[in-house]
């Protein structure tokens, strides 16, 4: 037989007062539901707040992204850069004319150097690359315009500031027009980036200068090969395409035999994506878990309470049988007062996880992102917990005996 809505809502009532009879016992009772339901909410906040950080980050390279380094990975994954490097000019021409799936192309130098303006001076990183480079990283310029072609091929002494060190070398302002000098080589401004922020590994990506790759190779470095290759694919579903195509030329133009390893490496964006969702998704295991466990630690808190709740009302229950009271009355009683206790907690730690989440953002600087279906899981888990946790005590409170439990002192 069905237990009607009256019934229900009666029984409820007397599981609420039992509850508010002892409220410090119900308040301690719910402080672990509490702390395990704020800690869901926060960790996964932090945890999503990471992951799309990340995903931004990676976004923030560019479309289509691959990197060709100098050098070979052996078997056992360390990669090695010969004495000299074996990327030259000519094999980005080809890679731009021959591999049908790549889009751009920028040849690239790297080196560090300090920049120097007027009475200021900044440490920096230089990168030397061609007008494709602002396609490959989808980066724009914020004032002035980026070099040309031409100023390209004919090593022109131009730059371009990233926000970080246009900031340092110019507070007032005024970058574009102005003259640094780099490695004692005198550099006219004729743009700043717009700002990107920082990378998935920490480095700030404004802290850069770039330069047309010729000038740098020449004049600031002194070499005759590149050490970076910038490729964009055409398309997100090329890119696999386009490392194969890749690889088939550069192993062709170096004269690669069979069998041999690769005087070159890649890495894509794609891959970089995986690796990096493959340490936020350890790190959001890891919080997971810890805050599984202090749901768990509190479910027991409140299986525990109750089996001392009902070895205390021993003698009510058996008074409530006598009346006229069913076992399965006395099983929803204490079945919904644990159920009231995980939900009433839960709703507690959800407030406090929202308000811990926005305090992490605020003080610590972390993105979070508190997401509706993790409020949803948390809440719904302390309803389980409160409803697995709670049975065995319900159902042992349903089962006693009524004469045993009136004579119960």
């Amino acid at each position: 037989m069905r237990i009607g809505l009256l019934r229900v809502a009666s029984i409820a009532r007397v599981g609420l007062k039992a509850i508010l009879r002892n409220p410090m016992r119900s308040s301690l009772t719910m402080l672990g539901i509490v702390i395990g339901v704020a800690c869901v909410i926060a960790m996964v906040a932090v945890a999503s707040g990471a992951t799309k950080s990340v995903q931004d980050n990676i976004g923030a390279l560019g479309t289509n992204f691959i990197m060709i380094f100098p050098g070979s990975v052996t078997q056992s994954g360390a990669h090695f850069h010969g004495a000299e490097s074996t990327l030259t000019e000519d094999d980005a021409a080809a890679i731009r004319a021959e591999c049908p799936s790549v889009a751009y192309v920028s040849p690239g130098m790297r080196t560090s150097a300090q920049v120097v303006a007027g009475g200021m001076n900044w440490g920096t990183n230089v990168q030397g690359v061609d007008t494709d480079w602002v396609f490959i990283r989808a980066w724009n310029v914020d004032v002035g315009e980026f070099f040309t072609e031409a100023e390209v091929r004919g090593g022109a002494k131009v730059c371009l500031l990233g926000r970080t060190v246009a900031d340092n070398l110019f507070p007032a302002g005024r970058a574009v027009g102005s003259v640094v000098r780099i490695k004692n080589v005198p550099f006219r401004v004729v743009g700043v980036l717009e700002r990107k922020g920082g990378s998935t590994m920490g480095s700030d990506q404004d802290d850069t200068v770039l330069a047309p790759y010729s000038t740098v190779m020449k004049r600031l470095m002194g070499a005759s090969r590149l050490n970076i290759i910038l490729v964009a694919a055409a398309a997100p579903d090329l890119v696999d395409q386009a490392q194969e195509e890749i690889t088939a030329l550069l192993r062709q133009r170096h004269r690669i035999g069979r069998g041999q390893d690769d005087d070159f490496m890649m890495r894509s964006q794609e891959e970089i994506a995986q690796r990096a969702a493959a340490a936020t998704g350890t790190m959001s295991m890891l919080l997971g878990s810890v805050a599984a466990i202090s749901l768990l630690v509190g479910g027991i808190g409140i299986m525990n309470i109750m089996l001392v709740s009902v070895t205390e009302r021993t003698r009510e229950i058996g008074i409530r049988r006598a009346v006229g009271a069913k076992g399965r009355h006395i099983l929803l009683q204490f079945l919904l007062e644990a159920v009231i206790l995980s939900v009433v907690g839960g709703g507690i730690g959800i407030g406090l996880g929202v308000l811990a989440s926005r305090m992490i953002a605020r003080f610590a600087g972390w993105a979070v992102v508190i997401a509706p279906h993790s409020i949803a899981l948390a809440f719904g888990f302390a309803a389980l917990i409160g409803i697995f946790f709670g049975f065995y005590p319900a159902r042992k409170a349903s089962r006693l005996d009524p004469i045993e439990a009136l004579r119960y002192e």
